[in-house]
């Protein structure tokens, strides 16, 4: 019996960790590179090691900070302290936004608040002409989303969200994708022990969780080409909130999408093809033309 890992599994499950058998399984293969469930135990060095990880797990720091890098959709992505870790949920959004670009020639893509890259590199991944922009403000997330897009073709741009949109080009792209922070006041006062780990300034929405939300709908429809989408993954319950954020700054065609848990996950807006203008003529009555 494998009296180390057995060890491993209780003292994670006594910590309260989530999955704990499937963690101890991570943290046993990273340290000795063997399944556990077939091996007879580490090596002193190994348990040395093991022992060290297990307390930094049974301590609520995330698995994925600790094994250095996490897979999303068909790759690996480098992660650690100071960058949010991907999410399964989040591959839902990107499938989204590769549907929509699934017939454009060489797409203009900016994915915003990218964190690890992961939505835009997934775009780039399977849309190989793509021209995909990481924007990413933090600089502890920076090494991070450098290291990822390294070699793809993807380029990664420091800046803020808050005012990046005042250089983007009129009609210059065809999607913008964002998974900007979404939680609640009242959400970031109760985080679990992991998420309370990743970096506040990539959850931390605003006192209702919409402040990118106003942000995004409000100022980004301009970069768009007509009949370009807006893609934005969501809190499971912000849906009618963004779609409406969505219909009074102009966009039209909201729609969500939902994860694999049946969860909303992503809101699609999508700008104009062509401009409504109201045209008044005599007799006071107003009628409206498409240009």
């Amino acid at each position: 019996m494998n009296t180390a890992y057995q060890s491993l599994c209780a003292r994670l499950m006594m910590a309260g960790v989530p999955d704990a058998r499937f963690d101890a399984v991570q943290l046993y293969k990273f340290v000795t590179g063997r399944d556990p469930r077939l091996d007879n135990g580490p090596t002193p060095d190994e348990a040395s090691s093991l022992r060290v990880l297990g307390e930094r797990r049974a301590a609520r720091e995330p698995l994925q900070y600790l094994l250095g890098e996490w897979d999303f959709m068909d790759f690996t992505l480098k992660v650690g302290r100071g960058v949010l870790c991907p999410r399964a949920d989040s591959e839902v959004v990107c499938e989204a936004a590769i549907e929509l670009l699934k017939d454009a020639e060489a797409p203009v893509v900016y994915d915003l608040c990218a964190g690890t890259g992961c939505l835009g590199l997934g775009i780039a991944r399977h849309l190989p002409g793509a021209a995909v922009t990481c924007v990413e403000k933090s600089a502890d997330a920076w090494p991070y989303l450098t290291a990822n897009v390294a070699g793809t073709g993807v380029q990664a741009v420091q800046g803020d969200i808050l005012t990046y949109y005042n250089g983007l080009p009129s009609g210059g792209a065809d999607l913008i994708i964002s998974n900007p922070p979404y939680l609640t006041a009242e959400e970031m006062a109760h985080l679990m022990p992991e998420t309370a780990r990743e970096p506040a300034m990539a959850l931390d929405g605003g006192a209702d969780g919409l402040d990118f939300y106003r942000l995004l709908t409000a100022h980004y429809r301009d970069a768009l080409r007509p009949g370009g989408w807006l893609v934005l993954e969501i809190g499971c319950t912000q849906a009618a909130d963004v779609l409406a954020l969505g219909a009074a700054n102009g966009w039209v065609n909201g729609s969500c999408r939902k994860d694999y848990g049946s969860n909303d996950r992503a809101v699609l807006l999508q700008k104009p093809e062509k401009k409504l203008l109201k045209i008044r003529f005599i007799g006071h009555k107003t009628h409206n033309k498409m240009l």
